[in-house]
């Protein structure tokens, strides 16, 4: 608490080259920058009528920014005026190159013509607009200053102009030395009208408290919005312990410093800052004036309620449940309701981590409703569906309850939570297996967003939403064979956001998995199993079903089975119903592969049940592909050409590439199979027709470059052709097995015994 106490009395003089007046209410400091932009002001005034109507224009925009912003190099603020009115740009420079090389006197009567501009009947400058208030505030603060701290800001003002001018040399002789073609691409793409660089930034100074208060907005909606235009979290903590060293009160900086060490998942970093932003909040009493005698046990309840959250996110839910204890206690003691209905929220959040309950959930949302927070309303409708997604309600009542959410947040221009309902919708048509609709809710948002512009110039698509929406998108086309687009989306998105941003791990786990699909295909299994490591880290769940997928492929029947065993153990208990049905299907392929048929039936059998139960249609009918393969194998094709015909329009409209090539495939093997008691006409025609079916599964299998199952194709269809006697297409197809053949390896088991 000492050091506390101390930075409200103690200020040094001159820091950095910036000169501050140490007098309790003064919030502004003469700097050489804002004597820079007074010199921009005077010049601007001077010129009057001679500006151009577009340039004054561009000045006034370019004002505002200047004002309120942080301290800038001379170089950079001479390189901003230059885009917009060049003949200023040099007066400004001749200006301050006149003032630096004449005498201490110059400064003083520049300051003493200041105060011209708002004299007369019609004066240059309106005393409270906001260029009248920044030369008020800065008269003042100049005359607030002893003859010494006026001499210490002249000597800064000169080394502010010597550096400029040390580097405009270095840069002349460096354009000797290069290419004027490229100099004018390099000035071409640097950006004037973006946030300052982190070398900009770091040595710009202390900073007053209106340019504090700029900043830390601008990197608040930064890091909301668009994270890759905001400092790097390591600049961040810099500049704010920077600023806080001179604005010791400002409660905001700490919050910022909560929100930067939550990008890097710094649990006592964001601790401390949390607690210190509604010390501050208190002890600076901003809080109670806002909020009378209420503000000292507001900012204590939120501090809790907060702090629950902070836990909750780290994964620490014994220490989130007692802060949220606290929380609830003193909100009940001041009657406070809106604080009450946050921390319903969040106890649900926690008794979800235990057992699923939509009670308090319900509960939340209709007394969410009664006391008008709509935003708190539609998250609580948000959660509830995707809950009841997981429970296996249908579709058409999901999108109802989305439906009147969405009225919510139009009507509450919500634009956020929009973005949010447009990506759960997406999540839930992929996990119905529905991809048609799904890649519809996806180019809504994307079109969406792309029309939408927040403050600062950012658009407001680095969301989560956004990044979850891309990823599903570069899926969807890696499912249906492009690669090459979804290697387009997921470049975008490691622009959108680096490996460094909280939503980085969801492009990385889909990257991952893509690629692991591609190595399976391939058939290089060595390459999919060392990108299981990678996958594990992201997911572990993820990670274990796809390292006994490899094993199973390699052939190692005993290990892959001890692996999908622990996992649907695991998977039945967190009651993760749709990795639950992989697993079975997966254990089920081992069984065919060991010759077991029969005991796979019920296994299957499961699978199917679960799918229908939790309304999971596609994997309903790819479960049905698989029970059709085993009444193949048992020697009932008729019955598996049966119920074929109820599972493949699915598959076809919303399937994946590869298994629609399975499919027909399947198809191919079961027209062959059941023909073989037919007249030898019919024969001749069921094998055409087999033939067919297998071109287009040829055609898809091609398409994913899965070289495994074209050599299977490949197989049966030389076996078909010969049997129709036709020579040459046999040996065409038989020429194109063997090279495939002896590309891949062999894996043991006769071809007809696998479906996928």
């Amino acid at each position: 608490m000492a050091s506390v106490h101390e930075s409200l009395y103690f200020n040094p003089m001159l820091s950095n080259g910036v000169v501050h007046a140490n007098v309790f209410g003064v919030r502004d400091w003469v700097t050489p920058h804002k004597m820079a932009l007074l010199v921009l002001l005077s010049e601007l005034g001077r010129a009057g009528a001679q500006l151009g109507l577009l340039e004054r224009r561009r000045l006034n925009r370019l004002l505002l920014p200047l004002l309120q912003g942080p301290d800038m190099a001379l170089s950079r603020l001479r390189a901003a005026i230059e885009e917009c009115c060049p003949q200023l740009a040099s007066s400004v420079h001749i200006r301050l190159k006149l003032m630096v090389e004449g005498e201490l006197k110059d400064m003083e009567q520049f300051f003493d013509d200041l105060s011209d501009s708002f004299t007369g009947t019609e004066p240059e400058v309106h005393k409270t607009s906001v260029v009248g208030l920044f030369l008020r505030h800065m008269i003042l603060a100049y005359n607030k200053l002893s003859f010494s701290q006026v001499y210490k800001l002249y000597t800064a003002l000169q080394q502010y102009f010597q550096r400029d001018e040390k580097k405009s040399g270095a840069d002349e002789s460096d354009m000797e030395l290069t290419n004027p073609e490229e100099l004018d691409g390099k000035m071409e793409k640097e950006e004037l009208d973006g946030p300052l660089r982190e070398e900009e930034i770091s040595c710009s100074g202390p900073l007053s408290q209106k340019q504090a208060e700029y900043f830390l907005s601008q990197q608040a909606s930064l890091l909301k919005n668009d994270e890759t235009k905001a400092l790097t979290p390591a600049s961040l903590q810099k500049e704010l312990n920077n600023l806080l060293k001179f604005n010791p009160d400002i409660a905001e900086a700490h919050y910022l410093s909560y929100l930067n060490s939550l990008r890097v998942k710094d649990v006592f970093s964001s601790t401390h800052s949390l607690l210190h932003y509604f010390d501050r909040l208190i002890l600076t009493g901003a809080e109670s004036k806002s909020n009378g005698d209420e503000g000292y046990g507001r900012s204590l309840r939120y501090a809790a309620l907060n702090l629950a959250a902070l836990h909750c996110r780290f994964g620490h839910y014994q220490q989130a449940e007692l802060a949220l204890q606290e929380a609830i206690r003193i909100a009940q003691e001041s009657n406070d309701h809106v604080c009450l209905q946050h921390c319903l929220s969040w106890l649900y959040i926690l008794e979800q981590k235990i057992f699923d309950s939509c009670v308090l959930l319900e509960h939340s949302v209709n007394k969410s409703l009664h006391f008008g927070l709509p935003y708190l309303a539609s998250l609580g409708i948000q959660s509830l569906v995707q809950q009841r997604a997981f429970a296996g309600k249908a579709a058409n009542k999901l999108m109802d309850a989305l439906k009147d959410s969405d009225l919510l947040h139009w009507k509450h221009s919500l634009s956020e939570l929009i973005d949010i309902s447009t990506a759960q919708k997406t999540a839930i048509w992929r996990l119905y297996g529905r991809s048609t609709m799904a890649l519809q809710q996806a180019q809504t948002l994307l079109s969406m967003n792309s029309l939408e512009a927040v403050n600062v110039g950012v658009q407001q698509n680095n969301t989560e939403s956004f990044a979850v929406v891309l990823c599903h998108l570069a899926e969807l086309h890696a499912e249906q064979g492009y690669f090459a687009a979804a290697a387009e989306i997921l470049k975008h998105l490691k622009e959108r956001f680096p490996p460094n941003s909280q939503h980085a791990q969801l492009w990385m786990l889909f990257d991952q998995k893509i690629q692991f699909e591609r190595a399976m295909n391939d058939g290089r299994y060595h390459v999919a199993d060392s990108l299981v490591a990678g996958i594990t880290a992201l997911n572990s769940i993820e990670g274990v079903y796809r390292k006994a997928i490899v094993l199973k492929a390699q052939n190692q029947m005993s290990e892959a089975h001890k692996l999908l065993q622990k996992l649907l153990i695991h998977c039945q208990k967190t009651k993760n119903t749709e990795m639950v049905i992989r697993v079975l299907l997966s254990i089920a392929e081992l069984y065919w592969r060991s010759s077991c048929h029969t005991i796979a039936l019920p296994v299957l059998l499961q699978a199917l049940a679960l799918a229908r139960e939790y309304s999971l249609q596609y994997l309903a009918s790819e479960t049905v592909l698989n029970l059709a393969f085993s009444q193949l194998i048992l020697g009932i094709p008729e019955q598996a050409l049966n119920i074929l015909h109820m599972a493949i329009e699915p598959i076809l409209a919303h399937g994946a590439v590869l298994d629609k090539g399975c499919a027909m495939f399947l198809v191919a093997k079961c027209q062959v199979a059941s023909a073989a008691s037919y007249s030898p006409q019919k024969k001749t025609e069921a094998s055409e027709s087999a033939i067919l079916n297998l071109n287009e599964a040829k055609t898809y299998f091609a398409k994913v470059d899965c070289k495994e199952q074209l050599r299977d194709v490949l197989y049966f269809q030389a076996r078909l052709f010969h049997t129709l006697g036709r020579t040459q297409e046999r040996n065409k197809c038989a020429m194109l097995f063997r090279q495939l053949h002896q590309e891949l390896p062999a894996h043991g088991v006769p071809l007809i015994n696998s479906f996928k």
